[in-house]
């Protein structure tokens, strides 16, 4: 029987084997998060120098060891911007269609003159139509530039642009105009005017483009007269110009306004200054040298800082552990210790992200960071205490990861506050029994973030502004609720990597709504009841050896699932009926009895559930004996005459052994329940003595050969299953006192 205290994680016991236990894989872990505490510090903490003359080639590459303005780029960018801008354009709207209504109105004033002759009238519309049209464009020049509605500019090109567009009558259109008459141009005014309205109302920059519509818009008018139609289009065409043209102002304030709405380009940190080998030009140089990456001696003492702060953390956390193991060694093996340096890398990597978010001038955005996921994991994973300890380095590392000053290792502000919401995560969440525990928890980190950045806003007498504090107790509120919201992810990751069935887990396992209690109940009631009076017997066992309790008790609802596909032959649920077994051969009744446990466990991965659950279905009976059936085989077989065709190991359930307390547990209270629920009036003496029968009974038949309960352990184990039977069945117990004479204890076959 060994004697040592195990190693377990969240209540599942592993035997000591394996990578899992190595002393070396143990410690070359605390080597690897000393490691990962150097490498992830040394940005922060040691500054890189180079020894680089102007002019030549640089034997590194040099990279940017914060966030550079990048002037030259910018003006890059700038003028980039600047080109990118399209040309702007500027709407001239013109009335054309007084310009063809007053026309009209010429030729009608002229047309009734009749001591004019034909000829002259012709050569007069020849001269005057062109000449009214150009005076119609400087009037309107002319008037805009005295009041100042556009441009000089935007003027200038309208009128140049008019001028390479102007359209020429033909000439025989002017010979046409004379033959019109009065109720002809009458006719004519409402057609032209709509016609000009209509394609005016387009931004025309191509005049010849509108004037190709003119014939089809006059097509379709209301005009039967073919002289007053091709006079109507002409001169239509005539009025019609752009309105649509460049604006050179506009197009040049756009550009600036392009160049000053630029945003600042910046040199990330980690991105390439100079590459290997590149010439250090002036410009180069210089940009080395205001940022202070120039030096002629190299000083490794700040890197052998580094290394001592790394390896004094790690050493501190290899010590608390220790420490905390008690007699026995490391409390925790090499699986959790893996566990916790990708808590610590999950940490630290978040708080690179607000870090990377930081400015001189925006440093309150650090406070998004949410430091308090490790404390959290911490806590729901392995240990509130030791989670206590890890807020200690998860404070020291934030005071640096975050720490924008350039003259001051540590940033007592983001250390306090890491510190303080880290606590208040382990208080608000080491009894979390339902994932909406951790949302509360994010909360109360979130409320009591924002307490203390004000507390220490007021207390450095107002070391930001207004607007920062409101920021950094927005982003420290933003916090909390990052936190909950990554741990809640993160859990079913660790959960399902290392075999972490958390409080968590359990508690949600153990809801009766599950599709599997929901079966065991409607299904199986007798079962059912069974299996919550063996969870309360195999937790109040399991917390009296320091085992996981809550484990049990889960593990306990769901061990006989595998009942739910042949219910009535197992006596709990065979209520005023005949025993199904009394009928069928003994080695039949065997098979059916046997195959719950395996049965059981299928159904647990149908529906997913973990490991250590379907282990304590599994193992629960071991490869225990079905006495019953092997004696009613026995006497079958000398009742025929003949020899028996079978040996003991035909009657033994297929196991495994119990790997854990936990397993080992529920089977002794499986069988301590079944045991007292045949008797009809136990004594105290009865329990007493059934008990430690059934114990023996499993510890002589090698049942716990596997697992790590001690005999110290299996004494208390029988104490504590005595004292809750007497709880539970405290009706039917006689007490000594009670009892008048001394009974024969009725046996029963225990499944």
């Amino acid at each position: 029987m060994a004697s040592k205290q195990p190693s377990k994680l969240s209540g599942f016991v592993y035997s000591n084997n394996g990578w899992k236990y190595s002393a070396v894989t143990r410690y070359a872990l605390f080597l690897l998060l000393g490691l990962i505490f150097y490498f992830s510090l040394s940005s922060d903490l040691v500054p890189k120098k180079y020894d680089i003359k102007e002019g030549t080639h640089s034997a590194k590459e040099i990279t940017a060891p914060k966030q550079i303005l990048d002037t030259k780029a910018k003006l890059k960018a700038q003028e980039e911007a600047a080109e990118n801008v399209t040309n702007r354009y500027a709407i001239i709207p013109m009335r054309a269609d007084n310009l063809v209504t007053s026309l009209l109105d010429r030729i009608d004033r002229l047309n009734q003159d009749d001591l004019i002759s034909q000829s002259d009238k012709t050569a007069i519309y020849r001269e005057e139509i062109p000449q009214r049209a150009n005076d119609f464009i400087l009037n309107f020049v002319t008037s805009s530039r005295s009041s100042g509605t556009y441009s000089e500019h935007l003027l200038d090109e309208m009128q140049s642009v008019i001028k390479d567009q102007t359209y020429v009558i033909p000439e025989e259109t002017f010979i046409k105009i004379p033959r019109l008459t009065s109720q002809d141009i009458i006719e004519m005014k409402p057609v032209a005017r709509d016609i000009v309205t209509k394609l005016m109302n387009d931004q025309i920059t191509d005049a010849q483009s509108a004037r190709a519509k003119v014939a089809e818009q006059v097509s379709v008018s209301s005009l039967s007269q073919r002289t007053a139609r091709e006079v109507v289009q002409e001169l239509v065409r005539l009025v019609i110009t752009s309105n649509k043209f460049y604006d050179e102002d506009a197009t040049k304030e756009a550009k600036v306004q392009a160049r000053e709405n630029t945003p600042d380009v910046f040199i990330e940190q980690g991105d390439v200054l100079v590459a290997k080998g590149e010439l250090i030009t002036p410009e180069l140089y210089a940009l080395l040298d205001d940022n202070g990456l120039l030096s002629n001696e190299v000083n490794y003492w700040p890197q052998f800082g580094l290394l001592l702060l790394s390896a004094m953390l790690s050493f501190g956390l290899l010590t608390f552990i220790r420490y905390n193991g008690g007699t026995s060694g490391f409390k925790y093996n090499n699986s959790q210790l893996l566990m916790l340096v990708l808590v610590f890398i999950i940490t630290i990597i978040t708080m690179k992200l607000a870090a990377f978010l930081q400015t001189d001038v925006r440093s309150y955005v650090g406070f998004l960071a949410p430091v308090a996921i490790g404390a959290m994991l911490i806590t729901m994973l392995l240990d509130m205490t030791l989670a206590y300890f890890c807020s200690i380095l998860i404070s020291i590392l934030a005071s640096i990861i975050l720490n924008v000053q350039q003259n001051t290792v540590f940033d007592f502000t983001f250390g306090f506050f890491a510190l303080i919401v880290c606590y208040v995560a382990i208080f608000a969440t080491h009894r979390a029994g339902q994932r909406s525990t951790l949302l509360k928890g994010g909360i109360m980190v979130s409320l009591f973030g924002c307490l203390t950045v004000f507390m220490l806003t007021v207390l450095g007498g107002g070391v930001w502004n207004q607007t920062q504090t409101l920021y950094a107790i927005g982003f420290s509120f933003a916090s909390g609720l990052l936190t909950a919201v990554l741990v809640i992810g993160l859990m079913p990751f660790f959960e399902a990597t290392f075999g972490i069935l958390s409080a968590l887990k359990l508690v949600e396992l153990s809801n009766p709504n599950h599709p599997l209690l929901r079966k065991l109940l409607t299904e199986t009631p007798g079962t059912y009841h069974h299996s919550v009076m063996v969870g309360n017997l195999s937790e109040a066992a399991a917390e009296a050896i320091g085992a996981d309790g809550l484990l049990c008790r889960v593990g306990s609802y769901y061990h006989d699932i595998g009942k739910t596909k042949r219910p009535f032959y197992f006596i709990e649920n065979q209520n005023n009926m005949e025993n199904p077994h009394d009928s069928i051969e003994p080695m039949l009744s065997k098979s059916i009895i046997v195959a719950h446990a395996r049965d059981g466990v299928e159904m647990q991965k149908e529906y997913k559930l973990p490991k250590p659950i379907r282990d304590i279905a599994e193992q629960h009976h071991g490869t225990t004996f079905l006495h019953y059936f092997y004696h009613k085989a026995l006497k079958l077989a000398e009742e025929k005459g003949v020899e028996p065709d079978f040996t003991e190991e035909d009657f033994r359930y297929p196991g495994p052994k119990a790997q854990s307390k936990e397993s080992a547990v529920v089977g002794i209270a499986d069988s301590v329940e079944a045991a007292v629920r045949s008797l009809r009036k136990p004594t105290v003496v009865q329990v007493e003595t059934m008990i430690e029968k059934i114990i023996k009974s499993r510890l002589d038949d090698h049942q716990f050969d596997e697992c790590d309960l001690t005999i110290k352990e299996l004494d208390i184990i029988a104490r504590t299953l005595k004292e809750t039977v007497m709880g539970i069945f405290h009706s039917r117990i006689e007490y000594p006192e009670d009892v008048k004479k001394p009974k024969k204890e009725e046996g029963a076959v225990t499944t």
